[in-house]
């Protein structure tokens, strides 16, 4: 039986400041929330947290709670300095990082606003998950690549988890075969539960043919949730706009109504393969994230432990 983990994301950051921030992490940690996410944007007009810095200021506020980033953009990043982040994160909270990794969306404002070549993006990021494996793993990393060249170079501390997860996000046949070529976990973007599966069952075929196989566990997605209706402030607006951009039905994607509906979506994904849940609250404001998270946390997270139970050890994502 796959061990169904519900944890909680954001990209905007919908708070009044950091206090109402801190209130929602503190309601998260002890709720029994599985794990926070933060959306990685570094070029925005609205507010959005920095991700690593987010994890770095998580790892101090918490002491239960897993955390990740959903999922890092490497092509906009230098691979050493991410390999190095992760692994002081991954010390200084003991163990509960869980790195993500992915190209990026090519309609993301960073690649305009940066002049960065989108057409090199895939190439680049391959090659920035080589480096960071090696650096994670080697005590002296030689690599003579297209986009990165060391020599000798190392870092230490190395992460606590001698094998800190590498998720991966993308459905393209590139990232089926990054994922099956690097990843330890897959994690979905935009897709329904119906597109979700065959991705799942193709990225479980080429990581057996490579000769490493992905843990049934380790396999992703995420789901905007509201309680309450399609009308609420807000919720029409997210819906029509993941339409327009994805091509997909919003109404397979969102879980929006009570807790039985909420449910329902996770158990279509589950049915798809999916066991690792991040929800994203379309909420505004402390009252309304508190209100929201407060109801996930007493509604649906125990019906998830009773209908999808976790052996009794083992608390890894």
């Amino acid at each position: 039986m796959r061990k169904v983990a519900v944890g909680l994301g954001l990209m905007e950051f919908p708070f009044s400041g950091a206090a109402g921030y801190w209130r929602w992490v503190d309601l998260c940690e002890s709720g029994g929330v599985d794990s926070l996410w933060q959306t990685d944007r570094l070029i925005s007009r609205e507010p959005i947290l920095e991700c690593l810095t987010t994890m770095a200021a998580l790892a101090g506020r918490t002491r239960r709670l897993k955390f990740g980033v959903n999922v890092i953009s490497l092509a906009l990043r230098d691979p050493v300095l991410v390999a190095k982040q992760c692994a002081t994160v991954d010390v200084l909270s003991e163990g509960r990082l869980l790195p993500a990794f992915g190209i990026g969306s090519p309609l993301a404002p960073e690649w305009k606003a940066l002049q960065i070549d989108t057409s090199t993006r895939g190439r680049r990021t391959d090659e920035a998950l080589e480096v960071i494996h090696k650096l994670w793993t080697q005590e002296a990393v030689d690599h003579a690549g297209t986009h990165y060249r060391l020599n000798g170079a190392s870092i230490a501390p190395k992460p606590v988890q001698p094998d800190l997860p590498m998720w991966i996000g993308g459905s393209s046949d590139a990232a089926i075969r990054r994922t099956a070529k690097y990843g330890t976990g897959w994690q979905a973007g935009a897709e329904t539960p119906t597109l979700v599966a065959p991705v799942v069952l193709r990225i479980r075929d080429a990581a057996a043919a490579a000769g490493r196989p992905i843990d049934e566990d380790h396999y992703g997605a995420g789901i905007p949730f509201r309680f309450g209706k399609g009308d609420d402030p807000g919720v029409a607006r997210a819906m029509e706009a993941y339409a327009k951009r994805s091509g997909n039905d919003p109404a397979q994607y969102f879980g929006v109504g009570d807790a039985g509906a909420i449910l329902a979506r996770i158990a279509a994904y589950v049915e798809a393969g999916i066991s690792k849940f991040i929800l994203r609250p379309l909420a505004k404001g402390d009252d309304d994230m508190l209100a929201q998270t407060r109801r996930l946390i007493d509604e649906v997270l125990p019906e998830v432990a009773r209908r999808w139970p976790k052996p009794e050890k083992s608390n890894r994502h």
